[in-house]
């Protein structure tokens, strides 16, 4: 088993790309990279969910409270929230 290390940092900046070329192109992955990783595609797990999660909540909580993305990622935060 290979340990894989990534900068959270890192990691919100590539789900933060993939949801504004779904947006705008309407191709990518779109909301998955806030769930699973970009690499191994496994999903995330434990603190980095959970890290993720506030981030992605915090990244779209200016937008509509009918927004799409400002609705999942309350629901993965919430999941993850829930699993951890």
């Amino acid at each position: 088993r290979h340990l894989r290390l990534a900068h959270l940092s890192c990691l919100v900046r590539q789900a933060e790309v993939a949801v504004k070329e779904y947006e705008e192109c309407g191709t990518g992955e779109g909301i998955a990279k806030w769930q699973k990783c970009f690499d191994c595609g496994q999903r995330f797990h434990g603190p980095v969910l959970l890290a993720l999660g506030w981030a992605g909540w915090k990244t779209y909580l200016g937008r509509p409270e009918t927004d799409m993305f400002r609705c999942i990622g309350g629901g993965i935060l919430g999941n993850a929230l829930q699993q951890n």
